[in-house]
Formats: C-alpha cells, structure tokens, sequence
C-alpha cells in the first residue's frame, strides 16, 4: 500500500513538471508562473461555535485517560492559577484588592530601617546622618543667647576637627587668662594685640576664638604700638571684668576641660513579632557609605599599611592592624532573636563592645535581673562583653544578616 501511494505521488510530481527536453536541444531557463498577489485577510474574532468548541477542548483536557502523565507546561499553567485564586481569596478575606496585596508583600522585603539617626544632646531632635552636622551647628547658635561663653568653647571643641590645633588653640588661650587671674594689676597682661604671630598662627584660625574672648570681655581697640608712629588692634580687656577674676578663673577651666558635642547615635529600638517576614530585612545606603572625613581617615589607613608592608612586623603588630582594619565601617544593625521567636532589633556602632548589646538586651526585659547568654552567628558564645562587634563578626560589612539569639 505504501509502494502504491509514492508511485502515484512521483506521477503527479513527473506530470507538472512541465514539457520536457531533447538532450540535443540547448538547455532554456524554465519559465515563472507568474504569482497572483493575495491580500491577507483580516483576522476575525471566533464564533460563539468555535468558542464552544475550545471550551469543549479544555474539558477533555481535564478528563485525560488514567496513566497518562500530564504536560509540564499544562501542570504550570494549573500550579500558576491556583496560587492566584488563593492568594485573591486570602486578600478578599482581609479586604484587600490583588494590588494591595502584592504592595503589602514588597513591603516585607523593605529596609528595616530607613537610615542611620542621630540625637542632637542640646535640643532632643533626631536627624538623619547626613542633618547631624547642620542640626548641632544650629543649635550651638541658639545657645549663644543662653549662654555665650559655653557656646563658643562648644564651637571651638566641636567644629575644628584637628584635635591636635585644638589643644594647642586652648592651651594658649587659657596662658592668656592665667596671665590675667595671677597678675591683675599687669596692663600688659590685658591686652592682646592681634597682628601677633603665635596668636594668628594657634588662635585666630580656628573657628568660635573670637567669640569666646568677646564672651568673657575683652573688646576690640586701636591702640598705638610703643616705639611706632603706627596703630594696631588689640583685644582688651573690660575694666569691670577685673572684679570678676574667679569668674574669669572657671571660664579658663571650662575651656581646658570641655569635650567636643556630639550627636548621640539613635538606636532606633524596633520589636518584630515571629513571621517569615521578620527574618529578611536589608540595610539602607547610610550603613555603608562613608563621608568625606571617614574617607580621608580610610586613605590614610592605606598609605600607612603601604608603608608597613616594606617593614619587618612582629605577629602582635600585625594583630593590631587586622583589628583596625576591621574598623572599616561604622555602624552595624543587630537583631536579638529570643526564644519566643519575638526578634529585638538596634542600631550601634560596630566598634562599640558586647557589653552594650547585654545592656540594651537587659532594657528590654520586663525582668531585667534574669540571666541570659547571647549566641552569634554558628551557635558561637558572646561570652567576652569587652570586645567590639566589629572583632565578633557583627558588624554590617562581614555579616548584614546576622543575628544574635537569646537562650
């Protein structure tokens, strides 16, 4: 039967091949059959009966015979469908539309906290990382009309960040007063002339001094230099300010002991119920990118480690560098998971040490005398509160998702 069917198909074939050729006769292109253009018809929509007829398919699909294994792309199609009539039926249970719902998913997966925060310690406010500065400046000027001799100490201490030119500025500040407070009735000792070199090179330069010396009263003159037809301005000091001297005397004090004021780091205390959710959670920019003056310190950091790569260390030296290095960067987001499934979570420091974490733990505890163990990441004991997460392995650049377990 096969035989019979391709002789009749080489029949066809052989008849429209068109009239044949003499071997003798020059060979001549075959002739086209000149193609008549059909306009492709437009497509239209499917009948009610051809509607029918696929829904009549799909139905059959259902009743596929047993023993029959099902499609792979037929079992996704079904898999796929049915989760999204689930969760639509779970949303509606909520009240929810399908868009709400998928928003409160992605809302899961959100950073657990938005950034990194501080607290001004003059007025309570909390500011973002990138606002301390401006926050702190701000309200050191506001305190001017407190109390202007705190705030120009604070200004010096706080918005000259070469420690060493501070200390040098105050030192040679406070001689200025001493002078004063031990020899009062020396005019020599109250006049500060302000062309002079060590004042423009260690006082001048620095930002608030003026202020503080117009603060504890001296006042600005022109005065004419012994010896000169020339004038010069002077710091002088008010002659009312002589029956104050132990005024004069604490200022001095304030001045040399004064620190530099500093934004409290916000520890932003979040409490999470046991959920799938509670477990993920990510870290905004602000955990890792560094400013301008943690970037001058890291490039320092290197230029020195270049230097000490040419140089024989010994093994406790070379300790000493890997746990500065591991100060890199600055603040870590630490989750306490308790046995409940409840999680803690703070925002620190990376170099601040475990005992921090233990007390911030202990806060927390409705019986804050219980005892308790931290375990970190592997089960490992957090039994040494004198070391910095940094140096356990919980800080943000080794271990962002690291938690610490509460037994």
């Amino acid at each position: 039967m096969r035989k019979f069917f391709q002789e009749i198909k080489a029949d066809l074939k052989f008849k429209t091949a068109g009239p044949g050729q003499k071997l003798s006769e020059p060979s001549r292109a075959p002739r086209e059959k000149p193609k008549a253009e059909v306009a492709p018809k437009p497509r239209q929509a499917p009948t009610d009966e051809a509607q029918r007829a696929a829904a009549a398919a799909l139905a059959r699909l259902e009743l596929k015979p047993k023993g029959k294994a099902p499609s792979a792309s037929q079992e996704a199609i079904k898999s796929q469908v049915r989760k999204e009539l689930m969760a639509e039926a779970a949303a509606s249970e909520k009240g929810l539309s399908m868009e709400e719902k998928q928003q409160e998913e992605e809302g899961a997966a959100a950073p657990s906290v938005s950034g990194v925060y501080f607290i001004c310690p003059l007025t309570g406010a909390i500011v973002r990382k990138d606002q301390k500065e401006k926050q702190l400046r701000e309200a050191i000027q506001a305190y001017f009309s407190v109390d202007p001799v705190a705030a120009s100490i604070m200004e010096i201490h706080t918005f000259n960040k070469d420690r060493e030119k501070v200390r040098v500025c105050v030192e040679t500040m406070a001689k200025y007063l001493d002078n004063i407070y031990l020899h009062p009735e020396e005019e020599k000792y109250r006049k500060i002339k302000l062309q002079n070199k060590v004042f423009q090179e260690r006082i001048s330069c620095l930002e608030g001094t003026h202020k503080f010396f117009q603060a504890v009263g001296f006042e600005t003159k022109t005065l004419p230099v012994p010896g000169q037809e020339t004038t010069e301005e002077f710091y002088v000091l008010k002659e009312e300010v002589l029956s104050r001297l132990e005024e004069l005397k604490e200022r001095k004090e304030q001045l040399l002991s004064s620190e530099p004021v500093r934004a409290q780091l916000h520890r932003q205390l979040a409490l999470f119920q046991p959920s799938p959710a509670a477990a993920r959670f990510e870290l905004p920019h602000d955990f890792f990118n560094l400013t301008a003056e943690e970037l001058r310190r890291e490039q320092r950091l290197r230029t020195e480690a270049v230097e000490k790569a040419s140089m024989l260390r010994t093994r406790a030296m070379r300790e000493k560098d890997e746990q500065r290095e591991m100060r890199k960067y600055n603040y870590t987001l630490l989750r306490v998971r308790f046995p409940d499934g409840y999680i803690l979570q703070g925002t620190f420091y990376a170099r601040e040490s475990v005992s921090v974490l233990y007390n911030f733990v202990r806060e927390a505890l409705r019986d804050d005398w219980l005892p308790f163990e931290l375990l970190g990441p592997g089960g490992l004991k957090l039994t040494d509160e004198n070391l910095a997460f940094n140096e356990c392995g919980l800080d943000c650049w080794s271990d962002v998702s690291s938690q610490v377990a509460l037994v």
